[in-house]
């Protein structure tokens, strides 16, 4: 039987990786900034990707490491597996693909990722890969209609996008010109309550040393009430450090504004 000693990870395109994305991510959507991609193999075969690039507002997540380069950082803003990969797959893609990336790219010191507490998982990979937990915030930014379907508020918000007319006309909602997603809750779609947890990995050891918010004890994540196992709310289920979220890493295109209170209120940022 394979284990996840076997998988191979190496560079492929960009429409490989989007369609295994598609694919096995839990959104089934892939970002168009995304600018290094892998493949996870097993047998020659690819059943996983990750997808890495400039995060959308670096102006804001540069200062988190004090004298990063513009371009010292890069975002993990997509990573799935499928159900062919073995145990851990993930932990170990990841540690392989931080090896490519140390080696090509010096000059790139951290990754930061965000996981999504609102429909998949409070990053558990994150944690066993070596992530530091810089960061929990309420996320209201996932609206849900009344047939199941999922969309960013910034979509609904904004009368630039195809997708907010393409929605409009199937739910019947009234949205004039006006940037607001009122039109859409009158309809009967809603805000999913949840979290936003932000992750940095150090490519770089000393720049952690640099790290201007503190780091996180993972044990606050339940404390806030952030717990998420596989798109469900854990609330007295202890921490695992055992990789078995698969493709639940999420993206401030889904997370913009969340909301951030105190230690407190029931959720917590280091900001």
């Amino acid at each position: 039987m394979a284990s996840a000693k076997d998988i191979r990870v190496a560079p492929v395109s960009r429409s490989a990786a989007e369609a295994c994305i598609k694919k096995h991510h839990y959104s089934g959507k892939v970002l168009n900034n995304s600018t290094l991609h892998f493949g996870i193999f097993i047998d020659g075969i690819m059943h996983g990707a990750l997808q890495f690039g400039p995060s959308l507002d670096k102006r804001k997540i540069q200062p988190l490491v004090k004298d990063t380069d513009w371009n010292g950082f890069i975002e993990l803003n997509r990573m799935a597996c499928g159900p062919e990969l073995p145990r851990n797959s993930e932990s170990r893609a990841l540690a392989i693909a931080f090896r490519l990336i140390r080696k090509n790219y010096p000059h790139i010191e951290w990754v930061i990722s965000f996981a999504d507490g609102t429909q998949c998982g409070d990053g558990t990979i994150y944690r066993a890969s070596g992530f530091v937990l810089t960061g929990i915030s309420k996320n209201k930014q996932i609206v849900e209609f009344p047939d199941g379907l999922r969309e960013s508020r910034i979509v609904l918000e904004d009368t630039r996008r195809p997708r907010r007319i393409e929605l409009a006309k199937r739910y019947g909602a009234k949205i004039g010109g006006s940037a607001s997603m009122i039109p859409f809750l009158d309809i009967g779609a809603k805000v999913l309550p949840g979290f936003q947890l932000r992750y940095i990995y150090f490519l770089n050891p000393e720049a952690r040393n640099r790290l201007t918010v503190p780091v996180l004890p993972f044990s606050i994540i339940d404390a806030a009430g952030a717990g998420m196992y596989l798109g469900k709310t854990r609330l007295k289920q202890a921490i695992s450090s055992t990789p078995t979220e698969r493709g639940c890493n999420a993206h401030p295109d889904a997370l913009l504004n969340t909301g951030e209170i105190s230690v407190k209120s029931d959720s917590i940022d280091a900001e």
